[in-house]
């Protein structure tokens, strides 16, 4: 998260200036015969880095996408030597943007993450209506194919995993869920009677069902009975307290203390949320289960570029290959495009499993082929 007072970002635009260098005095007190009158006030200007948080705020946006836009906001002040970004042109934009590109070789989803930073920059916080900002090209994406494992690719990693993280990983496997949707999972959100799994607000703020493994509703049972166990124990320490969503905290005081509004992955120490004075317990940190998960694919001797988000990926993968309907995956995943499922059609065992390359076909010594059998070494031909 960028603090932007550290940065010095004190304007983003708009200088911040409480009133103008003047002779010190006020405008009522009465000056010395001679003395030069003191220049007028101007009024009071809020922080802009600050407007930029609350409009996207007031818009619904993301926290991570917050963090990230002002992130841009403060890079883009820097990269021209603290100008005023209202001052500045299509030419300054478009220098930023190839910097990005040339010198620092980002991707293209991460050019075009800074250039709609700042876009919203320009309309939503100047308030400035610049025609040449939808003249700008964006960066192509190249297609690029998502990172799956294979069944016992999986299960070694699995094997590896033990206590809390082996419980969520399998919930990436098994119900294909993303880290943070599993993070802020809470215990209304687990349905043991349906075996199904609501996630609340996940990518893009959509609710969306899917299904709860069989496999793991014992240790997720008895991993709750744990987890209340905590929270009472928490209650009679004047603790207890979660955070809610919006303002339901307002419109029902008491429901942060309601079991069913508890993190599933509580994390290990409490905290004092000082504007209320509650002593709350936020969720798992997802840099723990990223550790463990990365421990676990080297332990495993895994090669490919695997983490969290590679479970999700095989779960779509592995639900192909056995024949189940894309239509259903779509929604058990949350994509929008039935297209985005179809991509992991591209990665399933069986499209190229009847293509048998002409490699294969080895040539004699004396000018005659003869077929390597699977798992015949060249040696042996």
């Amino acid at each position: 998260m960028y603090d932007i007072a550290a940065h010095g970002f004190h304007c983003l635009g708009i200088p911040m200036l409480l009133s103008e260098p003047g002779s010190g005095y006020g405008d009522d007190d009465s000056a010395p015969p001679g003395a030069k009158k003191p220049a007028k006030r101007r009024p009071y200007q809020r922080h802009p880095g600050d407007r930029a948080r609350e409009t996207m705020t007031r818009m619904h946006y993301a926290v991570r996408t917050i963090d990230a836009y002002i992130g841009w906001m403060v890079r883009f002040w820097d990269f021209h030597h603290r100008q005023e970004p209202a001052e500045l042109g299509a030419e300054h934009v478009i220098a930023f943007l190839n910097y990005l590109a040339v010198q620092r070789k980002v991707s293209a989803s991460t050019q075009n993450q800074a250039l709609a930073a700042l876009l919203f920059l320009y309309r939503h916080v100047l308030e400035l209506d610049l025609p040449w900002f939808d003249t700008l090209e964006r960066a192509k994406r190249p297609k690029r194919l998502p990172v799956v494992m294979t069944r016992d690719e999986v299960d070694a990693v699995l094997d590896r995993l033990h206590g809390v993280v082996l419980l969520m990983a399998n919930l990436f496997y098994g119900a294909g869920l993303r880290l943070t949707a599993c993070c802020r999972l809470r215990v209304m959100d687990i349905d043991f009677e349906t075996n199904q799994i609501t996630v609340r607000r996940g990518k893009g703020g959509v609710d969306r069902v899917t299904i709860l493994p069989k496999s793991v509703k014992r240790e997720l049972r008895a991993h709750l009975d744990a987890m209340q166990t905590q929270h009472l124990r928490d209650i009679a320490e004047g603790a207890g307290w979660v955070e809610l969503p919006d303002a339901y905290a307002s419109k029902s005081p008491r429901a942060g203390r309601e079991w069913r509004w508890q993190w599933v992955f509580p994390a290990t120490r409490t905290y004092l949320h000082e504007p209320t004075g509650q002593r709350r317990r936020h969720h798992l940190h997802q840099t723990t289960i990223q550790r463990a998960m990365g421990r676990a694919v080297r332990e495993a001797a895994i090669t490919k570029q695997a983490g969290c988000h590679t479970l999700r990926h095989s779960f779509a993968t592995h639900l192909l290959e056995d024949g189940v309907n894309p239509r259903i995956i779509q929604k058990l995943m949350g994509h929008k495009n039935l297209a985005t499922t179809m991509i992991y059609m591209h990665v399933t065992d069986k499209t190229f499993s009847g293509v048998r390359s002409p490699l294969d076909r080895k040539r004699r010594p004396g000018g005659s082929r003869r077929e390597v059998v699977d798992g015949e070494d060249d040696d042996d031909v």
